[in-house]
């Protein structure tokens, strides 16, 4: 409400009418996530992956539907974090026809994943079949025992 229009014109009144209509945008608030986390946590929530562990591997499934395998990045960042990362596209409209109802997820998507300390970051494979992405990670062979270090003993 505006209180110029009712005759009410003092510096002390547009203050706290400026005060009253501040609005809500994140870009005001000191502490808010930044739109790039919010798209990326959004991303990140609309794809779904099941994890499981083999005796010598760890394996990721993500469903892809209609991708190609040039529209999926796989990247290991820092030596302990899988990044599933792509994009899909919106088909080329044609002409003559009009969407009635959209449902799919069009844009961006992006996982990340903290790989375990016995992953092998150098033994990763990636195979895209019938939509469904499967990222394979080898584990590292278990640490053998530690043999005893012999030391020589000096005569002085």
């Amino acid at each position: 409400m505006d209180l110029r229009i009712m005759g009410f014109d003092s510096p002390l009144l547009n203050t706290l009418q400026h005060m009253m209509d501040l609005s809500d945008d994140t870009e005001k608030i000191p502490n808010a996530p930044s739109k790039v986390y919010m798209r990326d946590a959004k991303a990140m929530a609309a794809t779904p992956a099941d994890i499981k562990e083999y005796p010598k591997s760890y394996v990721f499934i993500v469903d892809m539907p209609g991708l190609k395998s040039g529209d999926i990045k796989v990247q290991v960042e820092d030596d302990n974090m899988l990044l599933i990362s792509g994009e899909r596209k919106r088909e080329e409209e044609k002409e003559g026809a009009k969407y009635v109802r959209m449902e799919r997820r069009v844009g961006k998507f992006m996982r990340k994943f903290a790989l375990p300390e016995n992953a092998n970051a150098d033994a990763i494979s990636a195979i895209c079949q019938d939509g469904v992405l499967t990222v394979t990670v080898e584990k590292l062979p278990p640490p053998g025992p530690k043999k005893p270090k012999t030391i020589e003993v000096k005569i002085a």
